[in-house]
This record gives C-alpha cells, structure tokens and sequence, in this order.
C-alpha cells in the first residue's frame, strides 16, 4: 500500500487541516521491507523571501524541508509561489548562514569576529546601551529596520525611551506613493496595492515592472487581464517584460513623467472624457486643476518626454473610452527625483478623473473589518526626553520615519548625537543613497548591532552580530491580509531553529531582561502571545495553524454602491483633487512640472529595477536563486555600443558624476533601451567576503548612487539623478 502527495491532502482536508510542526503530528510509518518510511507532513507558513508574504505550505520530511508550494487559499498566493519563494529552502540550508552570535574583534568592516554565547553577546549590547542613554540619552540610540522582525525591535527601542527608528522603505520605495494617496483620498493604496486588475480593460504601467518584480498575485491577475484582452500601456525608458504584453510601449525620456501624465489629465478634461457623475458627487477641486493643467497640452509634452503628441491623445482617449475600468498602476519604488509626491498625486487625480477609484477594473476599497488593536504589552513606554529626529523637517513624512534623517542626525549630531545603531532585516549599506555618507556615519557610532540571517554587507560592519534564524524556523506576529476580503495569515514554525540562531521576537525579549524592560514582555514564549491575540479577535488558534490563513467574506465589499458608500478620511470627506492641505504647508494644491537635470553629452542616467529571480541584495548569495542569476548585466543600447566599439558580454566598469567606479560588469547590448539610460539591476556586488557566492559579482548600482534629491514634501529619496559614463575593463 502506498499513499499519494495528492491523497495525504484529502485525508488533511477531512481531517480539518494539514498537518504542523509544534501541535500533535500526524504521522504513520509504513514497512517497506525491513526499512521505517515517514509520512510527509505539510506545514503552513507565510512567507518572507519578499515583502508579499504569501501563503505557504512546506512539505517536511524526517525533519527536513523538501519542497514549498504555494497556499492555495490565501489570495497572495493562490496556490503558487515565485522563484524566490521556493528559494526559502536555500536560504534555511544556506552553507553562509550566521549560525551564532558574534563579538567584533577588528577595526569595523574588517570581518574579524569571535564566536560568543547568547548571554554575552546580550550582556554586551545592553551594557553599551546603558552606558549610551546615561551620556546621551534613550534618544541617541536609533534603529533601521524592516521585515516582521521590527514589531519587536520596535517596541525594545520605545521601551528603552527612544522614538528614533526608521524603514527604507518609505523614503526609498513606496512613501511618496502613500502621501499622494492620503492626501487625495485620506488613505493609502494598501501593501499590497488594492489594484483591481483582473477585472481591468486598461492597465497602464508608469515604471512599474510586473512580471519582474515577481508580486505573485499581481503577476497572476495581469496574465489573466492580458488573456482576457485588457489593453496595456507600458511608461518606461525601457523595454521591460510587461512592455512585451502591452499594446503600447511609450519609452520616455526619464524626469518627465509628470509631464505625460499632466497633459494626460489635460486630455481627458478637455475632451470630456472624465466621469462626469462620479467628479460631482466625490470629488472637489475639479475647476481648479481643469485650470493647472490648460499649458500641459500634448504637443508641450512631446517636447518634454520624447513622446509624440498623437501618441499622448490616443492612449488618453483609450482611458477615458474604456473608464471606469483603468488601472493606472500606482507603482512601488516611487523614489526617482525631487517630485515624488507630486507625481504620484498626478497618478491618482489622473484615478480619481476616469471614476476608477472604488470602481471593478480600478483601484478596490478597503475591506471593512474592525479588529481589537492587541499590543505587545499594555504597559506604557516612557515619554522621550529630547524630539523625535527620524522624520525629518517634512511635514508629511510618515510614522515609518527617514532613514537618511537618522543618518543626516548621526553625522551632524544635530540637534543631538546619535550613537547606536540597531539594523535588523536591512542591509543598510546596499539599501541606502551614497553609501560614504554611510559609512562615514557609521565610524561615528559607539555601539552597531546587526540582526539578520546571512552576513550581509552592513552586517560585517557592526559591533555585535545577533543571528535570527529563518522565516522557516520561527513564529511571528499574526499578518492582517487585506486583499478583496480580510483575512488573518500566521507564520509558524516548520523546523527547529538551526544552529544557534533565535528567533527576532527571543532576541528583543531577552535583551529587554537585561535592560530592565521585563514588564514589556509578559509573554513566555510568541506562541502564548498570539493565542491571546487570537481569542481576543475571535479566531480558532487550532484551525489557524492547521489552514495558515482565515478569511472573512462578509468584509468583501470592493466596489462602491448604493449601500456601500466610500467615506474619504480627507479634510473635505471627498477626493481632494485641489489640496489645501498641501496648499497650507506651502505647496502646490494641484502638481505643476519642474524640468529635471539631463545627462550631458557622453553621459547615460542610471536607472535600476529588480529581477524576478531575486529580492535585491537579500538573495544573490541565495544557492537555489544564484544559480539563476549569478551577477547583473549592463544593459546599453545597441547604437551608443556600436559607436563605442562594444561587444556584447564582455566586461566594462561604469564611473559615475563624482568618479566612483563600479565593479566589473558584463554588457548587454540591446535596443530595449533608450540611448540616453544604462540599467541594472539591483543588489549585485556584494563586498561581503563570507557572502561566498555574491562576492563581486557584477555591479553595484547602489554604489553610483552618490547623489540623490529629497522630496520637500514627505521626505522621500530621489535616487535616479546620478550618471554614468561606460569605460572598457582594465
């Protein structure tokens, strides 16, 4: 007798749910001759190889992870995962994993590290601590950090009395996106995006590079709109994979997308293409922008972005035939130039004109379920003895805060030093603008303490390296998914931690012992926590653990109808197309264009993107994934390396503005790509010798980045304002 993969997912079926690591196994050994064979159990999770966290389920067996496949109930994976998520099981058995905690015993950055227990390496971090706050104060110790493991860290460092922690991910990615949509709509765009598109006839694409960027159910849904016909605009400098779907490709000279989208809005107004019905009843403002935009006409943008006027109208008049059901895509990375705000608010007025806003094929409302807020301690945190400084001067930075204020604030020490760094789940120095500044920042520090799972490159650099074990190894905090529906997603142990890493949550709670903070953390172990965390919201902790997710369907209510009104969190409780709040910080209520700087002659603008093979520089040492992607190419266009004398393959290094030279890096010589841009890909050359697969291999775009421009409003990064100049390898 034999049983089936396809059978054992029957019997879990009948049975409730599949079988999982921590609660009672099911688990039968049949004789096969005189040899015991284990039955596979099947152990959902949720992933963490990408900000997406899908649903997982791992098949494990004696002891051992053999294979992950998406959760086919969980609407961020339905049933499938990305090459990075069958890349966990490289990441748990990874060769280069940090596998204890480490003392630096070199000059920072050397790589010279003793081997330490769990109690010394904590003793040590919490006497630093102390010595800091008695000095400088609570506030003079910051964190940057990203990932699940910031619940935790977070709370240490508010705990601790320090207000200052900050995630790259709002000033470098997607801040300046979810400003533009609070201040037009009094909410953000959600995480993911409530993009609506399978249900879209028009999906317009300004540098966002699905089937790239490997969004799982995002990738799914727009495959599933192209096979039902959905046209596709791709905005981009170049040829991207989504570009080879669309109808449309637009290669526009890089900075001027606000100068396409204003003459968009131009169009659409003028023409009278816009929702009539929808503008009156939600919107306010329209008067005043129809005014803003009367300059940006079609032929004025033609001289802007390199696209023809006809071109302009034609697609804007395929927006506004086919509206309400136009996804223009809000994007991710939104960080490229001093304008971010403004050109995402161009985004969602442009949204908000064609009614796509709460409408099936736009952008879906949120879905409606209250939850009791459950913290991680009902004790108070101490109120702070000195301001805050990780948002900045920026009136509408978000509570996620500015990483490059923190660093501003460590190297100026002003308006008071800063003098401990936590990063936990960042590799600060390839996820930072100008990377001197860093470093430079960093030899300030009296105490740096890195909490992560491979020695990345700002890993080697820190004081004190706290090993956490895998997604696959641990529990972590309970994930509200808000898709269509809401829905609660867990993330449990699969295996035993290996070696002797802990998990985030163990790390801060320890700490926090020996800081004096015990109070913070009542909870024995993050299990017991999120079992209170469960009853309090209702939900069956057993059922939860045996399915990995739980959905509420009666939340669903996507779209707007006659009993299910939108309430805007706005001033005006409508769409905000004028903003007076803006216009009261000293803004301008409607985007207007500003020209952007121009690589001069023989230069190339560096743009970046990812692969779906890879997330940045988190998995180039990944073995499962680096054999996929061993190193970035250079991607040049076919002219500008036939008049160079370039051959394709071959090596040649990239100098930026200020003389800072890239690693060697294979050329790709290809006509997707305009003349005036080189591209790379994101996260390669690594400068981490432990890191043995990712050493210097190909380039690091993040090192050229030297420059970069701040947004006034929310505080977000331009990074697309440095240039590159190609010279042949030495």
């Amino acid at each position: 007798m034999s049983i089936t993969r396809r059978d054992f997912l029957k019997i879990a079926a009948v049975t409730g749910g599949v079988a999982v690591a921590g609660t009672p196994v099911v688990k039968s050994v049949l004789a096969l001759g005189k040899k015991p064979v284990s039955l596979p159990q099947y152990v959902p999770t949720t992933c963490e190889m990408c900000f997406w966290r899908c649903g997982v389920i791992a098949k494990v067996v004696d002891g051992k992870v053999v294979k992950l496949d998406g959760n086919p109930i969980h609407p961020n994976s339905r049933g499938k995962l990305c090459a990075r998520g069958h890349g966990g099981i490289g990441l748990l058995y990874d060769p280069d994993r940090l596998k204890t905690p480490l003392i630096n015993t070199g000059s920072r950055g050397e790589g010279k590290f003793k081997k330490v227990s769990w109690d010394e390496a904590l003793g040590y971090v919490a006497d630093k601590m102390e010595k800091i706050k008695e000095k400088y104060g609570a506030e003079s110790i910051a964190l940057l950090t990203h990932g699940t493991i910031s619940t935790y860290f977070i709370h240490l460092l508010q705990a601790f009395g320090s207000p200052n922690f900050a995630f790259p991910s709002f000033a470098l990615c997607r801040g300046a996106r979810d400003t533009a949509f609070e201040i037009t709509f009094g909410e953000a765009v959600g995480n993911p995006e409530r993009v609506d598109i399978q249900n879209s006839k028009v999906i317009v694409l300004i540098g966002s590079h699905l089937g790239e960027n490997a969004h799982n159910s995002q990738c799914q849904e727009f495959a599933e709109a192209v096979g039902k016909g959905a046209i596709v605009i791709v905005v981009d400098p170049r040829f991207s994979t989504a570009a080879g779907k669309a109808k449309y490709w637009l290669p526009i000279k890089p900075a001027t997308d606000l100068a396409l989208l204003l003459s968009w809005i131009n169009v659409i107004i003028n023409e009278g293409l816009y929702d009539k019905e929808y503008v009156a009843k939600y919107t306010v403002g329209f008067n005043e922008v129809a005014n803003a935009v009367r300059e940006y006409t079609p032929e004025w943008a033609e001289k802007e972005t390199d696209i023809p006027a006809s071109l302009i109208i034609e697609t804007a008049r395929i927006m506004g035939k086919n509206k309400p059901s136009v996804l223009i895509h809000p994007g991710r990375h939104t960080a490229w130039y001093s304008d971010n705000v403004q050109r995402q608010r161009a985004v969602a007025i442009l949204t908000a004109l064609l009614g796509a806003y709460g409408r099936p094929g736009g952008i879906y409302l949120n879905p409606k379920k209250k939850l009791e807020p459950v913290f991680l301690s009902d004790k108070d945190y101490p109120d702070h003895q000195k301001p805050e400084i990780h948002k900045g001067n920026y009136p509408f930075a978000g509570e996620e805060g500015l990483t490059h204020a923190i660093v501003k604030t460590t190297l100026t020490e002003q308006p008071y030093p800063i003098k401990g760094w936590f990063t936990t789940g960042i590799n600060i120095i390839k996820a930072m603008p100008n990377q001197r500044d860093t470093l430079k920042a960093i030899q300030k520090l009296e105490l740096l303490v890195a909490v992560d799972m491979m020695p990345y490159d700002g890993v080697i650099l820190a004081d004190v390296v706290l090993p956490e074990c895998t997604y696959l190894e641990r529990h972590d905090d309970l994930f509200t998914v808000k898709e269509r529906a809401f829905g609660i997603s867990i993330r449990q142990p699969v295996v035993q931690p290996m070696y002797d890493t802990k998990p985030g949550w163990w790390i801060a709670k320890e700490l926090g012992k020996r800081l004096g903070l015990e109070d913070h953390f009542p909870w024995n172990t993050f299990e017991d926590f999120l079992k209170m965390k469960c009853e309090t919201w209702g939900i069956d902790y057993s059922e939860l653990t045996k399915k990995g997710y739980i959905s509420f369907p009666e939340s669903e209510k996507p779209y707007i109808s006659a009993d299910n009104e939108p309430k805007f969190k706005t001033p005006s409780g409508k769409i905000e197309l004028y903003s007076k709040e803006l216009k009261d910080k000293g803004f301008d209520p409607v985007p207007k264009y500003t020209r952007h700087e121009q690589p001069p002659e023989g230069w190339f603008r560096l743009i970046y993107g990812r692969s779906p093979v890879h997330t940045f520089s988190r998995t180039t040492n990944n073995p499962s994934l680096w054999e996929l992607m061993e190193e970035n190419t250079a991607w040049v266009n076919a002219k500008v390396a036939k008049r160079k004398g370039l051959k394709n393959g071959e090596y040649i290094v990239l100098i930026n503005q200020d003389g800072v030279k890239s690693n060697k890096v294979r050329i790709k010589i290809t006509e997707r790509i305009r003349p005036d841009c080189i591209y790379l890909v994101h996260g390669f050359s690594s400068t981490s010798k432990l890191l043995r697969k990712a050493y210097l291999r190909g380039a690091d775009d993040q090192q050229l980045i030297t420059r970069y421009d701040i947004d006034p409003i929310a505080g977000t990064v331009g990074m697309r304002v440095n240039f590159v100049k190609i010279a042949k390898e030495v």
